[in-house]
């Protein structure tokens, strides 16, 4: 199997944080970064304005909040497809995460900047679209470990 390589991002230019800076990657659409500037970072200032905290530490407990363990993937084995249950790497807990926020906030309805930050902050909180995603996803898993042995 071949190694995986990842792009290193640079950490962006107000927070000088490389958290802010994937989140600003996944929110783009069609190479239109400066759009999702304004939204990232007017989603952080929103949360700043209502919270009086730190945005980033807002922003790095909705992802650790939204963040899968375990996952299932699906593997065919002797003619029947199993839904096998495998550990999720930090990388990828950090994408699915991010991804997950980023797709509950464009289900709402209202300026993306405020769906985004509203979905940050329960996130963060433990509720939220994200968080019940996850939910889902460990359920899932729990529901078919019986099918763990078949070892990637």
């Amino acid at each position: 199997m071949s190694k995986k390589k990842f792009i290193e991002v640079k950490p962006d230019p107000i927070y000088n944080d490389i958290t802010v800076a994937k989140l600003i990657n996944y929110v783009m659409q069609k190479g239109k970064k400066s759009v999702a500037r304004k939204i990232v970072y007017g989603a952080l200032e929103a949360i700043k304005k209502e919270t009086k905290q730190e945005p980033r530490q807002f922003l790095e407990k909705a992802i650790q909040n939204a963040s899968p363990v375990l996952e299932v993937k699906s593997k065919r084995i002797g003619g029947a497809n199993y839904q096998v249950p495998v550990e999720v790497s930090k990388e990828r807990r950090v994408a699915l995460s991010v991804k997950w926020i980023i797709q509950a906030a464009k289900s709402g309805k209202g300026s993306m900047m405020e769906k985004l930050a509203k979905e940050l902050m329960e996130a963060a909180n433990n509720t939220g679209n994200a968080v019940r995603k996850k939910e889902n996803v460990h359920k899932m898993a729990e529901a078919n470990k019986a099918f763990a042995h078949f070892v990637w």
